[in-house]
């Protein structure tokens, strides 16, 4: 396996050179004073340096030895704790924190290229920091500033973890179904009973107390998912004084054995009157919950686009070394026996597939993050809406459209090692098999794209799609002639994509089967445009660049590719999508 490079390069190239992020920040007057381009960068590179040289090297031990329960506790593996406590003291658990309570206070758009580096280092490692962040960002914003005080320092810290507690053995999506009972106690605290599954980093060793998230249901609370509040309980009771007291009833009762993130403890939590403290207000807990999702599922997208860029690393490193045969126009290697394989049409495909989707994700990625920090700092009122409404509607296209990206790549990654990448000593096997929880948790990528259909195009009349079709409509109207290449096309594809929205909508009216029969494909459609947006602003941005003329070329090079070998991809999805329910219901239940 390649040793893990930062592409720190890239990530200048996207937030300097096409978002011009500093820009933002200088409009945006609480990041005005907190960040500028110079500590932007380096932040960016004192995170390659802890990633690359602390946590990747420990990626494919760690997978090999896993994590270990045993009678309750469970133990992570071998260097994990060193590498935890180098990246906690770096403050990198609070990169995104609120400098109130000793965060960094760096933007998403900041945070967002971190979570790419750890993820890439190894993305077991990375869901441990993960899911503190997003634990901190509830609290944050739901919680009393008694409890923001008793918690939040030691999170940002990374001296204590977070883990967020929703699922249950029979509730899944489907939350408002969950048995997770609360009951008030006269101090004002609560007591909380109730199984939840699949909790990541429920418990483990890294640190010396975790802090649950867990949504409950009070004793009168209503039916549904209106009957569901939030509650904060610690793995140890914390003391008046901030010290460390008695040992909560919230056990582990089982790890799972998984297909990947072997190192990334996925626990069974027992809940048996564990003492607890409302976060928000009684029976908004979903709202205060998912204050943290659209920054999770972003971190979802990101770890999909971590693991393409490791496994592109990989395969672009054995792609030129490796000797097997003749190039079809002739040698090319001549003093060797044999050409090396990155001259071979197939493989260039796989590696320019994975190059252009990783870059594009990227761009992608950093431009949802963008809509975040604007939501979530700007002072203008029609800015802030927005915002707001962009990050709905973006928000399920970043995490499904990533992730699947991340398995076609990984698996891309893995083919241009044959059967090498089917052994694990190369590493790319892992990297297919910790991928594809990203497509499963924080909500399947079809629960997501019945969210982006359902909920934020058909919903809305079309409204929160327009915003972004809008401005991309702009973008192609006020294009120099020099962009025509990419302009022209992209407006093509973004005809098809308003004529498939618009056939949804009206299909919608009188056929309920229609959104979902539609929103896989139709998600696929969103996020193929979308990217071909971004590589047309990144060839723009190539174009005006000077200097690293390799560099600049190879940005044009990758667009080219992306607009003649996949956002073709749109008219097979556009196709699909019109096809329609009805064949979705042709057999009966007993004919599968």
């Amino acid at each position: 396996m390649a040793d893990y490079k930062a592409p720190l390069r890239d990530m200048r190239f996207v937030l300097n050179e096409v978002f011009n992020v500093a820009e933002q920040w200088a409009q945006l007057p609480a990041l005005a004073d907190v960040v500028d381009a110079e500590t932007a960068l380096a932040v960016l590179e004192e995170a390659g340096k802890v990633t690359a040289r602390t946590i990747a090297p420990l990626s494919r031990a760690a997978d090999e030895e896993g994590c270990r329960w045993d009678n309750g506790a469970v133990s992570t593996p071998a260097g994990f704790i060193d590498a935890y406590n180098t990246y906690a003291e770096g403050g990198w658990v609070g990169v995104g924190g609120d400098p109130l309570f000793g965060g960094m206070g760096m933007p998403k758009v900041i945070s967002a290229q971190v979570e790419e580096m750890v993820n890439a280092s190894s993305l077991a490692f990375g869901l441990y920091p993960m899911l503190t962040a997003g634990a901190c960002l509830s609290i944050n914003a739901h919680a009393s500033e008694a409890l923001k005080a008793a918690y939040l320092p030691n999170m940002y810290a990374g001296v204590w973890a977070g883990s967020m507690c929703l699922t249950e053995p029979h509730a899944g999506t489907d939350l408002g179904i969950i048995r997770t009972k609360a009951e008030p106690q006269a101090d004002g605290s609560y007591k909380v009973s109730g199984t939840k599954i699949f909790i990541t980093g429920g418990e483990h060793d890294l640190t010396e107390n975790i802090i649950h998230l867990v949504l409950a249901k009070l004793p009168d609370a209503p039916a549904g998912p209106k009957g569901i509040s939030l509650f904060l309980v610690p793995k140890f009771l914390v003391n008046p004084d901030g010290s460390l007291g008695a040992r909560n009833p919230a056990t582990c009762g089982s790890i799972e054995h998984k297909m990947g993130i072997q190192a990334s403890a996925t626990c069974v939590l027992n809940f048996d009157e564990a003492v607890g403290y409302i976060v928000g207000e009684p029976n908004k807990g979903l709202a205060a919950m998912f204050t943290m999702m659209n920054y999770e599922r972003l971190g979802v997208g990101i770890q999909g686009l971590a693991s393409a860029e490791r496994s592109y690393q990989n395969a672009v490193e054995y792609a030129r070394d490796r000797l097997q045969s003749r190039a079809p126009t002739g040698p090319q290697a001549k003093d060797k026996a044999a050409d090396p394989i990155i001259v071979h049409p197939d493989v260039r495909r796989m590696l320019l597939t994975m190059k252009a989707l990783i870059e594009g994700g990227r761009a992608f990625s950093s431009y949802v993050a963008m809509q975040l920090d604007s939501a979530k700092y700007s002072e203008d009122p029609t800015t802030r809406k927005r915002s707001e409404e962009l990050v709905a509607l973006l928000t399920p296209v970043a995490k499904a459209f990533l992730t699947d990206l991340g398995l076609e790549c990984t698996v891309h990654g893995q083919q241009v090692f044959g059967g090498h990448g089917y052994i694990r000593e190369w590493g790319q096997e892992q990297l297919v098999r910790d991928v594809r929880i990203t497509q499963i948790y924080e909500g399947t990528n079809g629960i997501q794209a019945l969210d982006l259909m359902g909920r934020k195009v058909v919903a809305s009349g079309g409204a929160y799609y327009k915003l972004f079709s809008d401005e991309i409509r702009r973008f192609v109207a006020g294009a120099d002639s020099e962009l025509d290449e990419f302009a022209k096309p992209l407006g093509a594809y973004l005809d098809q994509l308003d004529g498939l929205t618009e056939w949804v909508l009206e299909q919608a009216k009188g056929n309920p089967n229609e959104i979902g029969a539609a929103s896989v494909e139709y998600l696929q459609a969103f996020g193929y445009v979308a990217y071909g947006y971004m590589w047309a602003l990144m060839a723009r941005a190539a174009k005006a660049g000077e200097g690293d003329e390799a560099f600049y070329s190879g940005k044009l090079g990758t667009a080219r590719f992306y607009f003649a070998r996949l956002l073709p991809r749109v008219q097979s999805l556009v196709a699909s999508v019109k096809a329609g329910s009805e064949a979705l219901y042709l057999l009966e239940a007993e004919q599968f």
